[in-house]
């Protein structure tokens, strides 16, 4: 397994892709921060609304990533991402939601799925942590926005719940991706967190909270990977890019390296 940086249609637009994900049955990406038309802080392939950037600029931004995915324009749906552990079910009449405008994505969610063909799936981050869910036996996938506090809420597993009820997949069947995001390198929390952490997953607190000299740090990617396996999924179905979005920071938007005024990526998954 291995995730890697691949070239776009466009001068120097990257896709980030995982080697798990069946490419004939799947289409996904993550981006970098290049490739865009973006300006200053947003430098340049921004894909956030949110941020305060142009919005003609971002919008042609995500025509530029789907582009270079060769997706459809205006299919991506997307959610308003609340740092909450809400899973909603995405349907073709939803399709499109919050492609160019904000107050059109999906409100009050962390993670959508579907098991509709040509709907991408479309979540942003700078250091959060992006979770992407295959089903290729039910043909159906996931994906969930991994902050500190959507992990502590166990919204990968979540994700795998929803698509077991709605879906019929099978945990052991689901192929796991766990995309770019801050490393335990750079993510030094303080003791409100690291006590949620330990109450959420007493289990294996020890592998995901690192305590030396004097500092608490964090490991986002682990306690995802680690929480889609007590959900189900087998250890060797899960891909974790382990790139660190803040020591990336050239490479990837990071809200903690940027100083909090920066753009977004996305990861994207659709099915064929």
């Amino acid at each position: 397994m291995s995730f890697s940086l691949v070239s776009g249609n466009r001068k120097n637009l990257w896709i980030g892709k995982f080697s798990i994900i069946p490419e004939d049955m799947f289409v996904h990406g993550i981006s970098t921060r290049h490739g865009g038309v973006s300006k200053g802080a947003f430098d340049s392939l921004n894909l956030g609304l949110h941020v305060e950037d142009d919005l003609e600029a971002v919008r042609q931004n995500r025509d530029i990533f789907f582009e270079g995915l060769e997706l459809p324009k205006g299919q991506g749906t997307t959610c308003q991402q609340v740092h909450g552990s809400k899973v909603v079910k995405i349907t073709k009449a939803q399709a499109g939601s919050g492609m160019y405008n904000f107050e059109e994505s999906i409100s009050d969610a962390d993670a959508l799925i579907t098991d509709e063909p040509g709907i991408p799936l479309m979540l942003f981050f700078a250091d959060c942590t992006p979770i992407l869910i295959a089903d290729p036996v039910k043909k159906a996938i996931g994906v969930a926005h991994g902050g500190w506090r959507g992990t502590a809420a166990s919204i990968g597993a979540k994700t795998v719940e929803l698509m077991v009820k709605e879906y019929g997949s099978r945990p052991e069947d689901l192929l796991g991706a766990v995309g770019p995001a801050i490393g335990p390198c750079c993510y030094e929390v303080g003791e409100e967190v690291s006590r949620q952490f330990k109450d959420a997953f007493p289990e294996f607190y020890d592998k995901i909270v690192i305590d030396e000299n004097g500092r608490t740090r964090l490991n986002l990617w682990k306690a995802n990977e680690l929480q889609l396996v007590k959900a189900g999924l087998r250890p060797e179905n899960i891909d974790v890019a382990g790139v660190c979005t803040a020591c990336n920071h050239r490479q990837f938007f990071s809200y903690r390296a940027d100083k909090g005024k920066t753009g977004r990526i996305a990861a994207v998954l659709s099915i064929k």
